[in-house]
């Protein structure tokens, strides 16, 4: 079982529960990004390859444009802009926040399609933000701070298309992460890990109480490539598309 979680001391707590049925693991750090990949055989020195040169190509436009890295709001970019940085702007643009929200999805993601030609079985996951080419069902595990749900749901991922999919969180209660809701979490499937990172933080920014909840679920799900998303804050539990859950 995969898991979804939202901090550094998490990140260790869940990491030590994670297995992926015929798959081989492994964990690969470049500067702040540390991933934790599965594949059909070890692909370490491929993907801290791949994941420096999306980092770099990160820092040096920031480097050139510091707002991007700064601001809350989407930011336009050129159309010659790196291939990290316009998928961040445009999943930004969908969910309505700064690029920096959709990072951690868009460097799974990227990552992880770089992989696909090397692996037909390839998830990455990235601080709780997973990107999944899967041709079987796979369970990725809840947890949501100290939320009596926490631990206690999984999500059932069934076959996932060929260019696969993403699934992200977002909590107000676990990490560093600023948002301006309640959720303890925030999670969303989307076509795109950069896209549903994004909107996890747009959908935990809107859950301010249980009673913003249904709101917030129904803004996300009509966002075009958002597959599902679902909200726990406290003993509440909302969910919204064809996501199927089960116990842990």
């Amino acid at each position: 079982m995969i898991a979804c979680a939202m901090s550094a001391y998490s990140r260790r707590f869940y990491r030590e529960q994670m297995s992926a049925s015929g798959l081989t693991s492994f964990q690969v750090v470049v500067g702040e990004s540390d991933l934790f990949v599965w594949a059909e055989h070890d692909l370490s020195g491929e993907v801290r390859e791949s994941l420096a040169r999306h980092r770099l190509a990160l820092e040096e436009f920031i480097a050139a444009q510091p707002m991007f890295g700064t601001t809350y709001r989407p930011y336009p970019v050129p159309q010659d802009a790196p291939e990290v940085v316009s998928l961040m702007a445009r999943a930004a643009e969908r969910a309505g926040v700064g690029p920096m929200a959709a990072v951690a999805g868009a460097l799974a993601e990227l990552v992880g399609r770089d992989m696909l030609p090397l692996s037909r079985e390839i998830m990455v996951e990235n601080g709780g933000d997973i990107f999944i080419r899967s041709g079987q069902p796979r369970r990725v595990g809840i947890f949501a701070g100290e939320s009596p749900l926490s631990g206690k749901l999984a999500l059932l991922v069934p076959p996932t298309g060929p260019r696969g999919l993403g699934i992200c969180s977002s909590s107000a209660t676990v990490g560093p992460s600023y948002s301006a809701g309640k959720a303890d979490a925030a999670l969303v499937v989307a076509e795109s890990a950069a896209l549903a990172d994004a909107t996890a933080t747009a959908l935990g920014n809107r859950a301010k109480s249980p009673s913003h909840i249904e709101g917030a679920l129904s803004w996300a799900a009509a966002i075009e490539g958002v597959i599902g998303c679902l909200v726990i804050m406290g003993k509440h539990l909302g969910v919204r598309g064809p996501l199927e859950l089960e116990k842990a």
